[in-house]
């Protein structure tokens, strides 16, 4: 994922936290805000009850590879946050991608068809 796609300042996230839609899932908590810009920025946060640091950096890399695939196919203009919950943590790549699919379609994000 390029830099200019990723969310990085803490004020963005305490934003989405505050004024974000939120929408739930088994593997994750979805909050999703405009951006004002002309593309998406992504975030996720994996907290240290998932696990250790590889546990963390597994399911970072499954959500980051899950948007990329996709971003293309996003209604663009949203800063959009990966919130990780304990389930996630040992999922194949597979229900993790299938879970991002469904929580984007169920936030409106999905422009076009996904497959």
């Amino acid at each position: 994922m390029q830099q200019q796609f990723r969310l990085r300042n803490k004020a963005d996230f305490a934003r989405l936290r505050q004024e974000g839609r939120v929408y739930h899932s088994r593997f994750f908590t979805l909050s999703l805000v405009t951006n004002g810009l002309e593309h998406n920025r992504y975030g996720t946060i994996t907290s240290k009850q998932l696990g250790n640091a590889v546990k963390r950096n597994r399911v970072r890399r499954l959500v980051r590879e899950s948007v990329r695939h996709f971003h293309p196919k996003f209604v663009q203009g949203f800063d959009v946050l990966f919130i990780a919950r304990r389930d996630v943590v040992g999922q194949p790549f597979v229900a993790v991608r299938r879970t991002v699919e469904e929580l984007c379609r169920k936030a409106g994000l999905v422009e076009s068809d996904l497959s």
